[in-house]
């Protein structure tokens, strides 16, 4: 099984779509996602760009805000501190990565819990952690979505994620530690990380490897979640090598077109949940 991200995520934006059309005839509102894009990385201007025609698609106001590069880290905070006292603003994001003049930390830590559609401010970090209702960041989220069209019910499995970072890998162990699996967390200090992946019956694999994982890394029948996204001559792929591990796995996320438009597509979910909260 294939797990076409394209498909899912056309469908959760339709789900979107409707709620956000029966809010706006009932309390005639809208949710309002303000982006913030600093510099010219042409990577995170495509990413905006389809974040902004994402937003429109169901109806959600799109703002971009944007910023030459050598912008103070002092207006990008009175800029944070405006959009988080603005009735009119659901939801703030700033396109990562940052211009090294600005604290990546400071920012996160600056947009309030409330509008953290990225789930990466302390706060949502902390009430996820603990198993609280929070704002879960978007990749996560999109992958455990794929997961669960699968297995719905992901109790007593064995799930290995491949990266700890705050943007994947510890958020994506924590949604699966909520749903009671078992999580091994492996990363680059771990002794045998192809051992711990042959006992996976969920591999979450997030660490910019291009083909890391191989046939025999895989345990029959498992469900494979690749959020790897690698250029290897004119070519993108992931960090498992899909064509090896396709036959031999139950489920298995193709790069490009897996988590990838999950990730939006979450990110217009996390915008209407933070509309529908406030």
């Amino acid at each position: 099984m294939i797990l076409d991200g394209k498909k899912e995520a056309a469908l959760l934006r339709e789900e979107i779509k409707k709620e956000v059309f029966f809010l706006k005839k009932k309390h005639n509102k809208i949710p309002s996602l303000a982006v913030i894009l600093i510099g010219d990385f042409a990577p995170s201007q495509i990413y905006v760009r389809n974040k902004e025609k994402n937003s429109k698609e169901v109806g959600i106001n799109s703002e971009i805000i944007k910023y030459p590069k050598n912008i103070s880290e002092k207006e990008v905070l009175e800029k944070i501190e405006k959009l988080n006292n603005d009735n009119n603003t659901s939801g703030i994001l700033v396109q990562l990565p940052l211009p090294a003049q600005i604290n990546k930390e400071k920012i996160i830590n600056a947009i309030s819990p409330k509008k953290d559609v990225d789930g990466f401010n302390p706060i949502n970090v902390g009430n996820l952690a603990s198993g609280y209702k929070s704002i879960v960041p978007c990749t996560p989220l999109g992958c455990l979505y794929l997961i669960k069209k699968v297995e719905k019910n992901l109790q007593g499995k064995h799930a290995v994620v491949i990266g700890r970072s705050n943007l994947n890998g510890k958020p994506m162990a924590q949604l699966l530690l909520k749903e009671n699996c078992t999580v091994t967390v492996v990363h680059s200090k771990t002794k045998d990380i192809k051992a711990e992946c042959q006992r996976a019956d969920i591999l979450v694999v997030a660490v910019g490897i291009a083909n890391l994982v191989k046939e025999d890394w895989v345990k029959k029948n498992s469900i494979v979640i690749d959020v790897g996204i690698n250029k290897v001559g004119e070519k993108i792929c992931g960090d498992v090598d899909f064509e090896q591990v396709k036959h031999k796995v139950k489920a298995i996320t193709p790069v490009p077109g897996g988590v990838g438009p999950m990730t939006i597509a979450c990110l217009l979910k996390n915008t209407l949940e933070c509309f529908k909260v406030r």
